[in-house]
């Protein structure tokens, strides 16, 4: 592989989704200090308080050093070698006697921003010949992504420079660095902004309005909008008009769905809806900034991404400088090979799966415990950990233990690694060559750069490259994986692009965007958008095709307090999961030092008079239950969260794990994402 440079090394962090610019240096092979890259738009010189400690988890002393394999409940040191030719000769048996389908692979989020780590196990996917590759997009922002083409026919992103920002279920403080940097300086320009969210974030002291929706009824607040701007006749009626399918079907069809009716389920007041329908549609642009996945994991999470993007479209923030931008598609080389075969999910939830022809390398992640072990008997788990990441984790967990074979590689010992038969060191970001990239906070233009490997691998950690090529050789599958180096890899994704590797070594080592982009509305007179009616795709045929509402609806959670049922006496309060904490990515991070004195406690949030009617106190340990199970966590009193909401964010271990609360059988019907969003708990002090 050849030694590291001294000196700073320029290169990217994958701690999260965002791949900022990162400058690490490096004597005598060793990491001693990072900074931010100043040359590069997203972060511009400033890092997070992950990125900042990144040298604390490079040298962590709890990081898996060697391969291990499980004998008898106890950890075997294995050679590397020996353990891919048992996993092969395991992995072989069971194609032999069940077929390919037999094997599943899962990516988790640092594989979705990780080009490497996601295609080259598509790649193995392909190779090996089962289509059932589940990720993280079964759960979080595919969803979005699907809406928008079936709108659009490709996928328009939202500006960071606006003159109003509609943060809806979106606490950027917290979880999206590079836009809380951009939102900062264009406020201080007079920017507006709008806050939609259940909890009074510290950004909505600053906003021009602020909505205390309850959770999971984004669509119905969405709709109310529609109506006030129809109705007041506040749409763009010329854009409309020339540039959209269908907009007279929806003129009809919103009638029903006054900010009155919107007020008795979403808990916002009726005027406050209209106020801002008014200053959304009379801005001079505005862009909606969905959350994560806040709109993905509700009941109405298709229509919710549907009805925003009409929002866009009535409004003609489409194509304009702040609004919602269609760029230039990121065309880099893929490495994935495909299978005819359809992946778990795709019968139950066609749209996830296809549409036009566009099939999703991706199986539906929600169906893989029902299909262990009559179809699944053997997984590879690469940057991911299911087990607590995943919504229901004791649906995930029960299925790991009945697998045949569980294999997973990793940097640390996880919840899920400690149920495998297999576990392989991994590398860090840091310890091996990939391709970086940014798009949607990036003004709309893929920007790309080279994740330098700033040290060679500690221990005997490998990279995804070397494992699944390792794999693949065992297993006479080598011809699929003929590169020798993990720069060949980074060449070939770059083929088509006119970039190349040395080119982002040597002389754009802060990286370079990819495409030009292009306001306006002139490609679209030429050819039309890439939709069937060659027009934004306000009703959608695709949608009533395949059974579903052609316009957006309004679908109440399935879990509800509205609902006068047994389920909602016994869990009266709302829980609502996964919000952003600064100083973790998902489960990663709590055993950095520096990070966890930050946040150091499990918590839920919840309104004083919420906890005063259980007699729980700020500080005080409880007990929070779901119909699927019970979890201890510290209560947190704040005003700032509505009364009747109990908000507990994921990635704590152990009993403060929150998806022990949720249902991985209570879905979105379109997609099949979980309501992670707005489930039903209760709520009690536990006892000393």
């Amino acid at each position: 592989m050849g030694q590291t440079e001294s000196g700073w090394i320029t290169t990217d962090c994958t701690l999260c989704y965002h791949s900022c610019g990162m400058e690490v240096f490096v004597e005598e092979g060793r990491i001693k200090k990072v900074r931010g890259l100043k040359d590069h738009p997203l972060n511009r010189g400033r890092l997070c308080p992950k990125g900042a400690r990144v040298i604390e988890m490079v040298y962590h002393p709890d990081r898996l050093k060697y391969p291990l394999k499980k004998v008898n409940g106890q950890w075997q040191r294995m050679t590397w070698d020996d353990t891919l030719s048992e996993i092969s000769d395991h992995l072989q048996r069971l194609k032999k006697e069940y077929g390919p389908e037999v094997l599943s692979i899962f990516s988790g989020s640092i594989g979705v921003e990780n080009l490497e780590m996601m295609e080259l196990a598509q790649r193995f996917k392909g190779a090996f010949g089962t289509p059932n590759f589940i990720s993280v997009e079964g759960i979080c922002y595919r969803m979005r992504i699907r809406a928008r083409q079936m709108t659009f026919g490709k996928y328009p992103v939202e500006e960071t420079n606006t003159k109003l920002y509609v943060l809806w279920g979106h606490n950027p403080e917290q979880s999206d660095f590079p836009l809380f940097l951009s939102l900062k300086e264009n406020l201080a320009k007079g920017s507006k902004l709008v806050v939609i969210d259940p909890k009074k974030i510290p950004l909505a002291q600053k906003a021009d309005l602020y909505l205390p929706i309850r959770p999971g009824t984004d669509g119905a607040l969405a709709l109310a909008l529609i109506h006030v701007i129809i109705k007041e006749n506040l749409y763009d009626r010329e854009f409309v008009e020339k540039w959209t399918y269908g907009f007279d079907k929806l003129v009809p069809h919103i009638e029903p769905y006054t900010p009155e009716w919107a007020e008795k389920i979403t808990w916002v007041n009726a005027e406050e809806i209209r106020k801002l329908a008014r200053m959304y549609a009379e801005a001079e642009s505005a862009s909606i900034f969905q959350g994560t996945n806040t709109q993905d994991q509700t009941a109405n999470g298709t229509q919710n991404s549907r009805a925003f993007a009409i929002l866009q479209t009535m409004t003609g923030n489409i194509n304009n400088p702040g609004g919602w931008v269609i760029g230039p598609r990121l065309a880099i080389t893929g490495l994935g090979l495909p299978t005819e075969k359809k992946p778990i999910g795709a019968e139950n939830y066609a749209l996830f799966y296809d549409f036009w022809g566009r099939k999703s390398p991706y199986g539906q992640v929600v169906c893989f415990p029902d299909h262990v072990p009559d179809v699944i008997k053997a997984l590879i788990v690469t940057g991911g950990n299911p087990v607590l990441s995943m919504p229901d984790s004791h649906a995930f967990k029960e299925a790991l233990q009945k697998l045949d074979l569980l294999v997973v590689h990793d940097l640390f010992m996880t919840e899920t690694a400690e149920l495998a038969h297999y576990v392989l060191p991994a590398c860090t970001h840091l310890e091996k060559n990939g391709l970086a990239y940014s798009y949607n906070v990036c003004h709309g233009i893929p920007y790309l750069m080279l994740r330098k490997k700033a040290i060679e691998p500690l221990y005997e950690s490998r990279s995804e490259f070397q494992f699944w090529k390792g794999l693949a050789n065992h297993m006479g599958l080598g011809e699929f994986f003929p590169w020798e180096t993990d720069e060949e890899i980074v060449e070939l994704e770059l083929r088509s692009t006119g970039l190349s590797y040395n080119t982002l070594k040597e002389e754009k080592a802060a990286g370079a965007y990819y495409g030009e982009k292009r306001y306006g509305m002139e490609e679209y007179d030429r050819k039309g958008f890439p939709t069937p009616s060659k027009k934004i795709e306000i009703y959608s045929e695709t949608f009533a095709q395949a059974g579903f509402d052609p316009l957006p609806t309004y679908r109440e959670p399935d879990q509800s307090p509205l609902r006068d049922s047994e389920l909602s006496q016994q869990y009266p309060l709302v829980l609502t999961t996964g919000a952003r904490i600064l100083y973790y990515t998902h489960s990663q991070h709590r055993n950095i030092k520096g990070l966890k004195e930050r946040h150091p406690d499990p918590i839920a949030e919840i309104h004083p008079k919420t906890a005063g009617q259980y007699g729980i106190q700020d500080g005080n340990w409880i007990l929070v239950e779901s119909n699927r199970g019970q979890i201890k966590v510290k209560a947190r009193l704040t005003e700032a969260l509505r009364e009747g909401v109990v908000s507990i964010p994921h990635g704590w271990p152990g009993e403060a794990n929150v998806n022990l609360l949720t249902d991985v059988h209570c879905r979105e019907p379109i997609m099949g994402y979980p309501q992670m969003k707005s489930q039903l708990c209760a709520i009690r002090k536990a006892e000393d």
